[in-house]
Order: structure tokens, then sequence, then C-alpha cells
């Protein structure tokens, strides 16, 4: 019993000091607490105190163990992890940059690469570049400032040299979606060519004769491959191409894909010769093709055959069901994470580049013409 009012007196005394140190200014609540200011008020080396509060397997003494926990809680003590990190060289934070989140292909990506950070006791620090070269550059330049060691990037620039920079000082580079002629820069690709192949050969196969392609500027190399693949299957089967693209620049308000699908959508409506079928760049601009024929009175794909790009989750819930190339986001993202994962654990890497393929995902946007 006796021993028992001796610690409660102790923890008062504690308390009473913690407080009265904060009122003293040895550790004013204006400023972040740091561990000699933990130290003073327990009466112990800072050194002891870090020890602790980082859970190491070096002897400290049970009493000393709990006062330390107990004014640490008590001062609502949050560790300077830049300053353990400045010490040991070590970060285990990731940056991902991306074009844009509202696009939900970007999101299905991050998850992936978030999962696979987890998994490795990584956080990510997601930047949007909103489609910004110059944006873009300026996160590159503060992730670096940020001791972070590894990235993963949809690039939109052509110009490497920035990277090409910070690889040389020490950063790691995972791209994805977008690939970047530089080397050191590990690469996640899509045989967006050979996507856009299948597409328009499916059409081709359904009966469709006027295909019309609907896209993005064609200022990434993503696009301009889709495009490509396209051309290939109607020169294969003779046949012209009717090529729409959107002339504005795109600005990321979370309905710019769908509003150039609509925009695009009007503009070949206007044709004498309509087309039978549409495949779009991409998933959200196919939904803004079909949104724009509703509202014309024409038929999916009853008089109008409507193909998308991407499988994004949204693209089994329009109606009809959209006929689309899988483009494999979410996996992009996990392979991308452990790409870049391994390469700081120091694990020897087999390739520097791996090359997803796509897939045919067929659904009811897609018939037969009727003429």
């Amino acid at each position: 019993m006796q021993g028992s009012k001796i610690d409660e007196r102790d923890k008062k005394r504690e308390f009473s000091f913690c407080q009265k140190s904060i009122a003293e200014g040895a550790c004013p609540v204006n400023k972040s607490l740091t561990i000699h200011d933990i130290a003073k008020m327990a009466g112990v080396s800072s050194a002891t105190v870090s020890r602790v509060l980082s859970n190491s397997t070096y002897p400290v003494s049970a009493a000393n163990r709990e006062k330390i926990v107990r004014i640490a809680k008590e001062t609502n003590y949050v560790p300077n992890l830049l300053g353990k990190q400045l010490k040991t060289n070590t970060n285990m934070t990731l940056a991902a940059i991306i074009p844009s989140i509202t696009n939900p292909f970007y999101s299905s990506v991050v998850l992936g690469i978030e999962e696979i950070a987890r998994e490795n006791r990584y956080q990510v620090l997601l930047c949007n570049s909103l489609q910004d070269a110059r944006l873009e550059d300026e996160y590159v330049k503060s992730i670096f400032e940020k001791q972070v060691k590894g990235l993963i990037i949809s690039s939109i620039s052509a110009d490497t040299k920035l990277l090409k920079r910070y690889i040389a000082k020490g950063l790691h580079v995972v791209a994805l979606d977008q690939k970047l002629e530089e080397d050191g820069i590990l690469q996640i690709e899509f045989d967006y060519r050979k996507g856009g192949y299948l597409a328009a050969a499916h059409l081709i196969a359904s009966g469709h004769r006027r295909i019309a392609y609907v896209t993005s500027p064609l200022d990434r190399p993503s696009r301009r491959s889709i495009c490509r693949g396209y051309e290939d299957a109607l020169r294969e089967h003779g046949l012209a191409p009717t090529i729409q693209v959107a002339e504005s620049e795109e600005i990321y308000d979370g309905v710019y894909e769908f509003d150039n699908g609509k925009r695009l959508t009007r503009r070949l409506l206007e044709l004498s010769d309509r087309p039978t079928a549409i495949l779009a760049c991409n998933d959200m601009t196919a939904v803004g093709v079909m949104n724009e024929l509703m509202a014309a009175g024409v038929q999916v794909p009853r008089e109008m055959s409507v193909m998308g790009f991407d499988d994004i989750a949204f693209s089994r819930m329009t109606v009809p069901p959209l006929t689309t190339v899988k483009q494999p986001d979410y996996e992009m993202g996990r392979l991308a994470c452990q790409f870049l994962t391994d390469r700081l654990s120091g694990k020897p890497m087999p390739q520097m580049e791996i090359m997803l393929q796509p897939k045919l995902v067929v659904r009811e946007s897609v018939a037969a013409p009727l003429v």
C-alpha cells in the first residue's frame, strides 16, 4: 500500500513538472515538442527517450519506460519523422504523380499503388499534375526536396531533363502508362497500339465499315498509339478512317472526357455519311458519346455502336453496358509499386520494362449495323 501511495505522488510531481515546464517555456505549446524536452521532464537522457519511443530493444528500466511513455502521452508528443529520416537517410514515403485523380482509370491505378505500398510499410504522397507540365515539374522538385527516394509517374511531359537530373542524385523512378525515353527509369507499359487494333477489328468483324475514332488531343504517346492501331485495322480492310480530335486544352474538372465525347459526337452527327460505329479513346469519352447519341434520338447499339477503351468499373454500369478494351489499371499500379519497392530495397532487377497486353471485353454497346 505504502509503495502505491509513493507511486501516485511521483506521478503527480512528474505531471506538475511537465505543466510547469510548458508554462516556463521549456517546451512551449507553440512549437513541436522534442525528445530533449521529454528527457528534461523525465530526468533522463535524450538517448533513453529515443530508445523508448522508437521501441528499441536496448534495455531501459520499466520505471523509466513507463515515465517516458506517460509524459509523451500527456504532452501529445508527435515524433519528428523528417529529422529521423535525415539522420538515418531513410524515408518510408513514396510519391505518385498522375494527370488527374478525377479520371477513374488513374483512381484505380492509385489503389493498386497504395496496396503494395502498405504491404511494404510505405506511405504514398499523391500529386495531380492536372495535365500541366510545369506543375508536374514543380511536384518532382518538391518530392526530391522532401527526401522522397521513390517516384511513380504517369508523365504528360516529353522533357525528361529534370527527372534525369534527380535520378543522377538518387531518385528512383518508375514510369507507367506513358513511356519515358530515359535510361534508369523502370517502365510499366501497355500495348496501346494493339488495343486500338483489337477495338477496330472487333467493330469490323461486327459488320461495320464506317468507323469513327474520337479522341482527346493527340499529344500523348498512348493516344497516338491507339489511333495508329485503329488505322492499322482499317487499312487492312481497305476502309477509310474518320478521326475527330479535340482541339481545346484539357481542363480537368472531372467531366472533361465526358464533355469531349459529347462535342465530338455532335460533329459526327453533322456528317452527310454518318459512321455506324464510334470508337472512343477512353471509357469516359465513350459515355459522353452514348449520352449525346441518346439526346439526339440515336439508339445504341441498334442505330450506332459505341466502343470504349480502359474498362473502368463505370463501363459496366452504362445502358447498354459498354464494350471496351481492358487496360489493367489496378494491376499496373501494383506492378509499378512492386518494381519501386524492390528497387529501393536493393533487390536485383531482372528487367527494366514490362509490356502489359490488352484484352477485348464484349458487352452490349456493339451490334451489327442496320445497313
